[in-house]
C-alpha cells in the first residue's frame, strides 16, 4: 500500500482536503494500521463521515495524522454527526476531489496553498445543514486520536465565523465564510445547538472531557441547491487566516470555487510541466505522471506561518522525513521547484537555530528530534548539494555555523569522541555529514575547519567489518545489515577495495539482488515479527519498499557494471509499479519513492551530497527536464517500448543497455555527469541496445581517493 490519498492538494502547499473515514494512514480508505505485509480491512466499502483538512502523503507510522476541521453536509439531525456514508462516483484531479454520499449530496472540494473551498449540491430537503466540527483530529485507530488542548469558536453572523484549536502545541486557526442565503448560523456543543450563542471557549480539554463542538449552517434546500463554504487557514491567528482567505478567494459574497480550482490547476500544470516525456505505454506514462504528482505534495511550505518564531519567511512542515526524501525528492525539487527547495532548506536552518538541531523529521509541531533513531545529520547532505549549485537566498556562513554545531548533537557526540557509533548506520550518516560540511567550509576558505571535518569524514570505514566487507553487527532501523551495506559513500573506490575488489563487490551485490536465487515469499496479512525477521535474514534487496537500499542498484557503476544497474532498475520499474490499487511497492514516504521512480525513468540518478548524477538506460524514448533555467534533454536511439509487468504482461521483458553516449554532441565515456551540467542544461544522447556493452566499464564515477 502506498498510503497516499486522492484528496485535493496544491503543489507543496499548506492545505489538503479529502474524504475522511478514519482509516490508516491518511484518514481516507478502508484499511487498518499496517507497515508490513497485507493490511487488514477496517471497512468493507469506501465511506466518509465528512471531509477533513491536512493529511500526510505516503507515510508509515508517523503518529501524527492531522485530519483537522471536519466539514459534513447533512440531511440528518445533528445526532447523526460521526456516522459514515458510502462514497459514490469519486473523481480525483490535481487540486480537486469530488464524491456523492449515500444521502444524495454531491460534494466537491478544491484547495489553494492556504485555503479550502467546499461546494455541496443538496437534494430537496426542509432541514439541510453543513456542520463544521473543530474537535476532529487523527484517526479511528488505537492511539490515533488527536485531541485539542484549548479551543475558541466565534460566530460573527452574516455567514462568517472563525475558530482556533491548539493541536499538539500548534494553534490552528480557520476563518469560515458560508454562501448559504437564508440559512441560519449557529454554534453547537456535544451535538446540541446553542441557541443565540455566539462564542465557545475551552481553556483546557482532555481526552476524558472532550465533547465535539463547532459551528453549522442550516436551512431548507431546494433540489440542486448549491452551498459554498470557504475556509482560510493560518498558524498565526484568525486575522491572518482571514487575510489568507481574502487573498486566495476574494471578498465574501463572490463564488470562489471555480477561481481557486482554476488557479491550483494552473500551478500543478506549471510544476509537472517542468518534466516532459515522450514514448512509453499509456500505463507507464500514467505511473510516471502520478509519481511526479506525488513528488510535489510534500513538504508543506507556508510562508510567514511559523507558530514558533515571530519573523516572516518560509515555514516548512511535514518533512516526513529527511530519511525518506534526501536522496531523491530534494534533488528533484532542486531541479523543478528551486525556489521552494531553497525555502525548505532555509526553514530547516531556522528550525536548527530555534530548536537546537536539524530535524530528521518535522511535522506541524515542535520536536525536531522526534525521528532521530532513523538517521543523523541528513540536512547537511541537502545543504551541500544546494551550495554546490550556488543557490541564492541562503546565508552560507550562517548555515555553516549550524551545520558544524549540529554534528556534535545526539549521536554526534559519541562519533566525535570515538569515530564510531551504534546503531552503526549513524556512523555512515555522521561521516558523510562531516564530508558534506567540509565541502561547504572549504568553499568559504575555512581550510583548517575543512581539513578537520574531512579527516573525521573518513571514519566511515569504522562502520565496516573488513572480514566480511559488510557493516558491523548492530541494530538496524527498519532493515538489516545487508540493506544498509551498499550506501553510496563519498569514497566508493575505497569501499569496493574494502570488500575485496570489483569481482568480490559485484558478487556481493549479485547475491543481494537475488541473481540465480529462488523467488522470495512475500509476507502475508499482518505478519508476525518472526516472519519479518526471517525475511530480513535472507539478506536481500527490499524491492524499494523501504529507504535503506534505495540507491543500492547504482553501486554497480563504481565496479564497472552499469549493465547490472540497468537490469535491476528495469525490473523494478517494470514489475513493482502499476496503475491500480497496490500500484506502489511500499509507502510512498512523502514522495521519496515516487521521486525515485521519476529519476529512474529519466535514466538519471542523483548522488545526494556529491554534486553528481549517474546515467542509466531510461524508460522513455525522450525526456525534457526543466532544471532551474536550463533545459536538459535526454534522448535515445534504439529505445524499445516496455509494458508494465503488473498490468498483465506474462513474460519478463529484457532490459536495455547503454551502448554509447554523447553530451552536447561530444562523446561521453563516463557513466556520470556533474549536477551543475544537468542544471545548466544540455542534450544527452544515449544509444541503447539489447546486450551489455563495454560503455562505462573503465571510467568510474569519482571517489574521494
Amino acid at each position: 500500500m502506498g498510503n497516499t490519498h486522492p484528496g485535493a492538494t496544491s503543489p507543496l502547499g499548506m492545505v489538503s482536503a479529502c474524504a475522511y473515514s478514519g482509516a490508516y494512514p491518511t484518514g481516507y480508505g478502508r484499511y487498518a494500521k499496517n507497515t508490513e505485509g497485507v493490511p487488514e480491512e477496517m471497512f468493507d466499502r469506501h465511506q466518509a463521515s465528512g471531509f477533513t483538512h491536512f493529511q500526510q502523503s505516503g507515510t508509515g507510522a508517523i503518529r501524527k495524522y492531522y485530519n483537522y476541521v471536519r466539514v459534513t453536509p447533512m440531511v440528518q439531525p445533528l445526532d447523526a454527526l460521526g456516522e459514515s456514508w458510502e462514497l459514490h462516483d469519486e473523481v480525483a484531479e490535481a487540486g480537486y476531489y469530488a464524491a456523492t454520499l449515500d444521502t444524495g449530496v454531491r460534494c466537491e472540494i478544491t484547495v489553494g496553498p492556504k485555503t479550502a473551498v467546499h461546494r455541496y449540491t443538496f437534494p430537496e430537503h426542509r432541514s439541510a445543514r453543513v456542520v463544521v466540527d473543530l474537535s476532529c483530529g487523527g484517526l479511528a485507530i488505537d492511539l490515533g486520536r488527536t485531541v485539542p488542548l484549548r479551543a475558541q469558536v466565534e460566530s460573527l453572523g452574516y455567514g462568517q465565523a472563525h475558530g482556533t484549536v491548539v493541536m499538539e502545541g500548534v494553534p490552528l486557526s480557520v476563518y469560515v465564510q458560508a454562501e448559504t442565503p437564508g440559512w441560519r448560523q449557529m454554534l453547537w456543543y456535544d451535538r446540541r445547538l446553542i441557541d443565540g450563542g455566539t462564542r465557545l471557549d475551552f481553556d483546557s480539554i482532555r481526552h476524558t472531557t472532550l465533547r465535539p463542538f463547532g459551528m453549522l449552517f442550516m436551512g431548507s434546500a431546494r433540489a440542486g441547491q448549491v452551498v459554498e463554504i470557504r475556509m482560510g487557514f493560518s498558524l498565526r491567528g484568525h486575522e491572518q487566516a482571514k487575510q489568507n482567505l481574502e487573498r486566495e478567494c476574494g471578498r465574501d459574497g463572490e463564488p470562489a470555487f471555480n477561481v481557486v480550482r482554476s488557479r491550483t490547476r494552473a500551478r500543478w500544470r506549471e510544476h509537472v510541466g517542468r518534466v516532459q516525456v515522450e514514448g512509453g505505454t499509456q500505463a507507464r506514462r500514467t505511473v510516471f505522471g502520478t509519481a511526479l504528482y506525488h513528488s510535489l505534495i510534500k513538504p508543506c511550505v507556508a510562508d510567514d506561518e511559523s507558530p514558533f518564531w515571530p519573523t516572516s519567511g518560509p515555514y516548512a512542515f511535514d518533512v516526513c522525513t529527511m530519511w525518506d526524501i534526501y536522496k531523491t525528492q530534494l534533488p528533484l525539487l532542486a531541479a523543478i521547484a528551486p525556489d521552494r527547495h531553497t525555502d525548505i532548506l532555509e526553514s530547516l536552518i531556522r528550525v536548527c537555530e530555534e530548536e537546537g538541531n536539524f530535524p530528521i523529521g518535522y511535522r506541524m509541531a515542535r520536536g525536531a528530534d522526534r525521528f532521530f533513531r532513523q538517521a543523523s545529520s541528513l540536512a547537511h547532505t541537502a545543504l551541500a548539494d544546494a551550495h554546490a549549485l550556488a543557490r541564492p537566498g541562503i546565508d552560507w556562513s550562517w548555515a555553516l555555523v549550524h551545520m558544524v554545531d549540529d554534528l556534535r548533537r545526539m549521536y554526534g557526540e559519541d562519533f566525535f569522541e570515538h569515530g564510531v557509533v551504534h546503531p552503526i548506520t549513524h556512523t555512515l550518516d555522521l561521516a558523510y555529514a562531516h564530508h558534506c560540511t567540509a565541502r561547504v567550509a572549504r568553499s568559504l576558505n575555512d581550510r583548517r575547519l575543512a581539513d578537520d571535518l574531512e579527516r573525521r569524514g573518513r571514519q566511515w570505514v569504522n562502520a565496516f567489518d573488513p572480514a566480511t566487507g559488510l557493516l558491523r553487527d548492530s541494530e538496524f532501523y527498519e532493515g538489516g545489515k545487508w540493506n544498509y551495506s551498499f550506501r553510496l559513500v563519498q569514497d566508493m573506490a575505497a569501499r569496493i577495495g574494502l570488500a575485496g575488489g570489483d569481482a568480490a563487490f559485484i558478487g556481493m551485490l549479485d547475491r543481494f539482488f537475488g541473481y540465480g536465487a529462488d523467488p522470495v515469499k512475500q509476507p502475508g496479512r499482518c505478519p508476525q515479527p518472526a516472519e519479518m525477521a526471517a525475511g530480513y535474514a535472507l539478506h536481500r534487496f527490499e524491492g524499494l519498499n523501504n529507504e535503506p537500499d534505495m540507491e543500492a542498484p547504482w553501486s554497480y557503476h563504481w565496479a564497472g557494471r552499469p549493465d547490472r544497474t540497468a537490469e535491476v532498475v528495469h525490473a523494478a520499474l517494470t514489475w513493482q509499479f502499476g496503475t491500480g490499487p497496490g500500484g506502489l511497492p511500499g509507502n510512498d514516504d512523502s514522495g521519496g519513492l515516487s521521486s525515485w521512480y521519476v529519476w529512474a525513468s529519466l535514466g538519471l540518478f542523483p548522488v545526494a551530497g556529491q554534486n553528481l548524477f549517474l546515467i542509466n538506460a531510461p524508460a522513455f524514448g525522450r525526456a525534457v527536464l526543466q532544471a532551474g533555467d536550463g533545459e536538459f534533454v535526454i534522448e535515445t536511439s534504439g529505445h524499445r517500448e516496455t509494458p508494465i509487468g503488473v498490468d498483465g504482461l506474462d513474460r519478463d521483458p529484457p532490459a536495455q543497455y547503454v551502448q554509447s553516449a554523447t553530451l552536447n554532441g561530444e562523446a561521453l565515456h563516463t557513466t556520470h555527469l556533474s549536477a551543475a551540467e544537468v542544471h545548466r542544461g544540455g542534450r544527452l544522447h544515449l544509444k541503447l541496445g539489447p546486450e551489455p556493452s563495454k560503455w562505462g566499464q573503465e571510467l568510474r564515477p569519482p571517489s574521494l581517493t
